[in-house]
């Protein structure tokens, strides 16, 4: 669907996945639903849809009398999605490996096409859309309804944490950024031939590829934390 031709509620739905995504609209924030309202041409009736739909992926939370607001990221969360992540990344991978279609490992090419053009002179936040994408696509390929909400809300935190890592001043990270797509190509080859443990395994490798960065993230080098305020590193 071109731009142009979206609903004013799909426009606004793509909006604020990507401003949540690339932190344009920080965690924790409040939305101005006034503005939005005025700004893509809706009532609130419409308005409200939206926001309830985004609340049930996860990039939302809707609080009674206090209006929307972008899903935080404290420490309870970040404690949650790396426990988490790399077992439902494998189990994902593993389905997706099962149950491909030709259609959908075609698009799957296709997002990493665009992945790869990210990573010369582009922004960050298309970088983390476009590795973002590639992502969604090997869940779409799993096509299960009990992993795929829990999926989803790890990938929101993904992006956003990947903010830091995607930036294109970090030069120090290319070699990461790299091996990154690199990776997707073997879990594109995996797919391909249906070697489901192969494809599990690369999960586990691409996930402990930024897992580092990461963590350097939640908890920089320079920050100096009382003694037994937070673990030096998260558990995995």
């Amino acid at each position: 669907m071109r731009e142009t031709d979206k609903s004013p509620k799909h426009a606004l739905a793509d909006h604020l996945r990507s401003a949540v995504l690339t932190t344009s609209l920080a965690p924790g924030s409040d939305l101005d639903e006034a503005q939005l309202a005025q700004e893509f041409g809706l009532s609130r009736t419409p308005l409200r849809e939206v926001l309830r739909e985004l609340a049930g992926d996860g990039y939302l939370t809707l609080h009674p009398n206090r209006g929307a607001r972008v899903s935080d990221m404290s420490f309870a969360t970040m404690r949650g999605f790396f426990q988490a992540a790399p077992m439902i990344y494998g189990a994902i991978l593993r389905m997706a490996a099962l149950n491909a279609t030709a259609t959908q490992i075609k698009t799957l090419k296709s997002a990493q096409e665009d992945f790869e053009s990210t990573l010369s002179n582009r922004s960050a936040s298309e970088r983390a859309l476009a590795n973002n994408r590639f992502h969604e696509v090997t869940g779409e390929m799993a096509n299960n309804v009990y992993l795929q909400p829990s999926f989803n809300r790890l990938l929101i935190d993904h992006a956003r944490l990947s903010m830091t890592f995607y930036d294109p001043t970090a030069t120090q990270l290319k070699a990461q950024r790299d091996l990154a797509s690199s990776q997707h190509d073997e879990i594109i080859a995996a797919i391909e031939v249906r070697d489901a443990d192969k494809a599990a395994q690369l999960a586990i490798d691409h996930w402990n590829l930024s897992r580092d960065q990461i963590e350097m993230f939640v908890f920089p080098e320079a920050l100096d934390l009382p003694l037994g305020s937070a673990p030096q590193h998260m558990p995995a």
